[in-house]
């Protein structure tokens, strides 16, 4: 079963934010059997992810190195680099939820409950309430500038926008989302049946 890793609430995750494109050449070589350091070198040396440092490249191949290896599971590896977009993306955020605790938290306490009841409404009071909660449960959430809040509050928007969860920033309707066979079979392999529910998954 999936194991939340330590620092399970991290605000890093504004910087990360959903990197398709960069976890999909991640992934490719991670396939190849290249080491972490041999990956930063290659898209370094290529300008794969044509960002403007080198140190911003390193750090979002670690970012993408380390959901690729939080799946634990080569199916979905090798399905989140050669997939269909629609399918690669679902299996890049069931990726971020595995080693994410915030973006699992929110995945399956707001996104999977409104699935489960048939309750197809999403509005930024939904993910007030959710960073309200956490603050009060939570002392290093609770210390967050509220800068830091509302960028995560647009990330994990924008994390359901590209799943098409949502259709934009200002859509109140959340989509009834078919789950794609590939990423339900990988969790179910996984014996991570709660996080089905993220993606509409009750059977």
């Amino acid at each position: 079963m999936i194991k939340n890793k330590k620092n399970i609430y991290n605000g890093g995750l504004t910087a990360e934010k959903f990197l398709f494109f960069e976890v999909r050449i991640v992934a490719h070589q991670y396939l190849e059997g290249q080491p972490l350091e041999m990956i930063i070198s290659n898209v370094m040396k290529e300008n794969l992810f044509q960002f403007p440092t080198e140190r911003e490249v390193s750090r979002m191949v670690r970012a993408c190195y380390r959901r690729i290896t939080s799946l634990n599971n080569r199916k979905l590896v090798y399905e989140l680099a050669y997939a269909p977009t629609d399918i690669a993306k679902q299996i890049n955020l069931y990726a971020i939820m595995c080693f994410n605790g915030l973006v699992r938290e929110f995945m399956l306490d707001i996104i999977g409950e409104k699935y489960r009841q048939h309750d197809f409404s999403f509005t930024k009071k939904d993910i007030n309430i959710f960073f309200s909660r956490l603050r009060e449960q939570n002392d290093t959430v609770a210390n967050w500038s509220e800068k830091t809040v509302s960028k995560l509050k647009q990330v994990l928007t924008k994390f359901l926008i590209e799943t098409e969860m949502l259709s934009g920033f200002d859509s109140t309707e959340l989509y009834p989302i078919f789950i794609s066979s590939e990423l339900e079979s990988g969790i179910r392999e996984n014996k991570d049946l709660k996080a089905l529910a993220a993606f509409n998954c009750f059977k």
